[in-house]
């Protein structure tokens, strides 16, 4: 984390925004948009992704920031599940 000043300049960051941006187009622009309890989670779940993200970077240790990133891939996961058809 030494070599950044901000959580905004991580790839795995701008990759989850990416990630996020892409499922609220999916939402808004397919029938996801009309099931309101499961596009909140989905929508929930990606956007915690980055959130989980920034906070560990937000807390300064190497160790908590490890730990956030496991969070993170658990929410990965969470949008994973949300988003395969029944």
């Amino acid at each position: 984390m030494a070599h950044y000043k901000s959580f905004e300049e991580l790839e795995i960051y701008k990759l989850a925004r990416v990630q996020c941006n892409e499922i609220w187009k999916l939402i808004i622009s397919t029938s996801l948009g009309k099931d309101y309890k499961l596009r909140e989670q989905i929508n929930g779940s990606s956007g915690s992704v980055m959130d989980n993200i920034a906070e560990g970077f937000g807390r300064g240790g190497n160790r908590e920031f490890i730990n956030f990133l496991s969070y993170a891939k658990g929410s990965c996961s969470e949008t994973k599940a949300q988003l395969q058809e029944p």
